[in-house]
């Protein structure tokens, strides 16, 4: 069988980009940790252990009875305040990938193997496989990165806003939002259009945390996806900030995509937009994920998949998210299918 690679890890065999327990979310403590099966160290077969896409119908009409997991959080001023405060620019600049050597979630083993920039042809369609985004545009805006805090570390990922009733909706990999079945993040912090440590935008702080059913329950690849509503800043929306990209559902497998994110580990530094472009591929071992040739390193989890889009304007639709890798095949991003599942997440998130 085959293991899986984070995107965030430096190990070799590390099979989730969310092996390491986490704490509640703000403002205070919550339920006892439960460790994830695929805690790095400890790593575990995709194929055989880790159940395929699970959907659990709805029980009622209500958009809220439907297969999600959320974590409502205090968000008044001081603790607003508060966790703008923790996040100091030493504090992001020391955070790493999760599952990053030296962390508490540190993985055995050492670094990935250099990556190669590459550009060709595959398909007989264009495909990048990770570059500098630097084409300006919507996505400059809407892309960003996430600092969280788990088991008592600091962490990175990528995310973008996302259009929604609230306009204050962000999109990520679930694991950037809960730890599976263990506990939520704490100290969840969103700084779109984020550049060499400039923060043009602001941060925003979550106010609730969504992720589906089958993610929360036992960590399922397919549906690793986290949406998390935020606060305002300065009585403004993110939307109305820093813009938002559209999102669907249910397209088809075979359209290409641009992904993108902050990717930081060697030969990045997280602290500029990468991307990788071409088109999609299924999942070799059956699991219904999504593949995209892409070099993009530890950081980059979360980052959007952006299906119809145009260089010109920077917008298009996010389909996906960055989610992981196989271990024997380090040249291909994962990310889920976004379907009925996805679809009843975003239903719930976009209206909190």
């Amino acid at each position: 069988m085959t293991s899986s690679l984070p995107l965030l890890a430096g190990a070799a065999l590390v099979t989730t980009l969310a092996g390491v327990p986490a704490p509640a979310s703000i403002p205070g403590p919550g339920p006892a940790v439960a460790e994830h099966a695929r805690t790095a160290g400890a790593p575990a077969r995709r194929a055989g252990t880790i159940p395929g896409p699970r959907t659990t119908p709805p029980q009622a009409t209500s958009p809220r009875a439907v297969d999600v997991a959320e974590r409502p959080a205090v968000h008044d001023p001081s603790t607003r305040r508060r966790a703008l405060a923790y996040w100091t620019p030493r504090r992001m600049a020391a955070a790493v990938p999760i599952g990053s050597p030296g962390t508490a979630a540190g993985a055995p083993g050492g670094s990935p193997p250099a990556v190669r920039h590459r550009h060709g042809r595959a398909l007989g369609t264009r495909w990048t496989a990770g570059a500098r985004w630097t084409g300006g545009g919507q996505v400059t805006r809407t892309t960003g990165r996430v600092f969280l805090t788990l088991a008592g570390a600091d962490f990175v990922c990528s995310a973008s806003s996302v259009k929604s009733a609230s306009r204050d909706l962000v999109v990520t990999a679930g694991h950037c939002v809960k730890d599976g079945a263990g506990a939520w993040a704490d100290n969840w912090v969103f700084v779109p259009g984020y550049d060499r440590g400039r923060r043009p935008y602001g941060q925003f702080t979550a106010r609730r945390m969504f992720v589906a059913g089958p993610w929360a329950r036992g960590a399922d690849d397919g549906h690793d996806l986290g949406m998390v509503a935020v606060g305002p800043r300065g009585g403004k929306h993110l939307g109305e900030i820093a813009g938002a990209q559209e999102i669907a559902f249910g397209t088809p497998s075979a359209r290409p995509a641009h992904g993108f994110g902050f990717p930081a580990e060697a030969p990045y530094d997280g602290e500029r937009l990468v991307y990788c472009s071409g088109p999609l591929r299924g999942d070799p071992h059956g699991h219904g994920d999504r593949g995209l040739r892409c070099d993009m390193t530890a950081g980059a989890s979360g980052g959007p998949w952006l299906s119809d889009f145009d260089p010109a304007t920077g917008r298009g639709t996010i389909t996906s998210v960055s989610s992981f890798k196989y271990s024997d095949d380090r040249g291909t991003m994962y990310g889920p299918a976004f379907g009925e599942t996805a679809r009843r997440l975003y239903a719930v998130a976009q209206i909190s």
